[in-house]
């Protein structure tokens, strides 16, 4: 599966680690806003890897197997954040997402007999450092998203976004490049 490769999707040792991962998403999204290190502990061993101690997920967040999530420092996702992590998804630092953003990583046939088949494959999704995604965004398999980007409320990412840029729609362009001022 995270070589790419075709795997079914029912394959029991697969369906144990789903299983698994959502038992500790149960109880993360039944935590009270105030059990904020008991949230940071349950992350930490969800996610694949997080970055610092300055990760905020609200709830309700959803994923599949939790540990091919790869998170940066000052983390931040809004409410109804949901990841299929069937391949890796790495996001780098100073990232924010807003409610209701899903990625996905998980492919499938267009075929209806394929698909029956429960036969899948997946691609990894590449999110760079300082990155803004609007609500209600989807971003599909095998997508790179570069640094220093905003990403408009509602958009579709089909397709690789280059760094230093404003993108929006469906499906997901470039709308307009920026420069990033440097910090002094």
């Amino acid at each position: 599966m995270l070589a790419g490769e075709i795997y079914s999707a029912v394959d029991k040792q697969l369906l144990d680690e789903l299983a698994a991962a959502r038992e500790v998403i149960h109880d993360y999204n039944q935590l009270r806003p105030s059990e904020k290190e008991r949230k940071l502990e349950l992350l930490k061993g969800l996610l694949g890897h997080i970055g610092d101690d300055k990760i905020i997920i609200n709830q309700p967040f959803l994923c599949d197997y939790g540990k091919q999530i790869s998170v940066g420092k000052r983390f931040f996702a809004n409410f109804n954040f949901t990841v299929l992590d069937e391949a890796p998804v790495t996001i780098g630092d100073d990232c924010f997402i807003g409610p209701s953003v899903s990625i996905y990583t998980a492919c499938h046939s267009t075929d209806p007999v394929e698909r029956n088949s429960r036969q899948e494959w997946a691609r990894p999704v590449t999110i760079g450092n300082n990155v803004w995604i609007g609500g209600s965004v989807t971003i599909l398999p095998g997508v790179t998203i570069g640094d220093n980007v905003t990403i408009g409320a509602g958009s579709v990412v089909v397709k690789d976004i280059p760094s230093n840029c404003i993108a929006a729609g469906n499906p997901c362009k470039v709308v307009k490049k920026i420069t990033v001022k440097s910090e002094e």
